[in-house]
């Protein structure tokens, strides 16, 4: 007969310290580690050396980070795990490690920091999507690394490099990379990115970067208040519904259908979490980020948002999984 195990706190113990991962990874992030360990520096004494920091340091960090599954350790020195050579070495085209300066950043973290008070109001103090939030400018300038990928993959499923004439609306378009990547497949593709002034700016930026300016356009101010206009082929309404309640959500996808032509197409970028809530985690997670930045947001299911669609006009409404935590919807006017 198996004996049943006795309770044990280590849960509760990696749960409570868990801010300490987090740092740690920012910490590594901001002096280089994982890049100084892929270029060669493998012991503390060359980590000291290379990140310029004490040597005490260096073993101490990289010793916390082999605990937590980024680096390992062998015979005094250390490697990196394939995962981490991918996404945390500067020299990588996939490095992830510019996201922190959004997702460590005092804005993210002071909401975090009240997180019992929210759950006992229901609401933060500061609902992040009521106004022109600067933090939206600091996410804009973080978040082209992690969104890419998400980017190419909504380039594919509408077709960008078909080469025909097309009219895109880019609706709360931050970094401007959704568009962006669009216009780079397509000669022909005009993009209109609708956002706050301060935002737009930045997409202004990348756009410019990235050689298409001049088939980049914008149209600044709320996007619940903005007249789109009409006549357009796509819109992207990428990681916005999941800041508003359902009633809200259905409204604004109704203001988006109006904007398209008659077959025109949405295509909704979310972290979409199974209907147990649970799984997958990273998707299912996202539903705390927003209770503790939103007055009512959340992480819709499949079924949420293709009713959402259905009831603001859209059909054929299409689920699209990505490698990673988000899903893309496609639905036809």
């Amino acid at each position: 007969m198996e004996t049943e195990k006795p309770p044990t706190p280590d849960l509760y113990f990696d749960t409570i310290f868990a801010f300490q991962r987090s740092a740690a990874l920012k910490a590594a992030i901001d002096v280089d580690l994982f890049t100084a360990i892929a270029g060669g520096a493998r012991t503390p004494k060359d980590l000291a050396a290379a990140c310029r920091i004490p040597e005490r340091s260096a073993r101490i960090l990289a010793d916390y980070l082999t605990i937590a599954g980024f680096v390992v350790k062998s015979n005094g020195t250390y490697t990196l795990t394939p995962d981490t050579v991918a996404f945390l070495t500067k020299t990588s085209p996939t490095y992830l490690g510019g996201t922190a300066e959004f997702l460590y950043s005092s804005e993210v973290l002071e909401r975090v920091k009240t997180l019992s008070d929210t759950v006992r109001q229901g609401k933060p103090a500061l609902n992040m999507v009521a106004g022109e939030d600067p933090a939206w400018v600091h996410f804009a300038r973080a978040m082209v690394p992690m969104m890419m990928p998400a980017a190419h993959a909504i380039a594919d499923l509408i077709d960008a490099s078909a080469g025909q004439p097309m009219r895109v609306l880019d609706i709360a378009a931050g970094h401007g990379i959704f568009g962006i990547v669009i216009a780079q497949r397509n000669p022909k593709a005009e993009i209109v990115a609708a956002d706050w002034p301060s935002v737009l700016a930045v997409a202004s930026e990348h756009a410019g970067a990235m050689g298409v300016a001049s088939r980049h356009h914008q149209l600044p101010g709320d996007a619940f208040k903005t007249d789109f206009g009409t006549g357009f082929d796509v819109a992207l309404v990428t990681n916005f519904l999941h800041h508003f309640d359902r009633q809200t959500c259905v409204g604004f996808l109704r203001k988006t259908a109006r904007a398209l032509k008659k077959g025109g197409r949405v295509a909704v970028l979310e972290f979409v979490p199974n209907d147990d809530r649970i799984t997958p985690p990273m998707a299912a997670r996202f539903s705390l980020t927003m209770l503790t930045n939103t007055d009512g947001g959340d992480a819709y299911t499949f079924r949420e948002l293709s009713e959402m669609l259905t009831e603001a006009g859209f059909s054929q409404v299409t689920q699209h999984p990505l490698q990673g935590p988000e899903t893309v919807l496609i639905a036809t006017t």
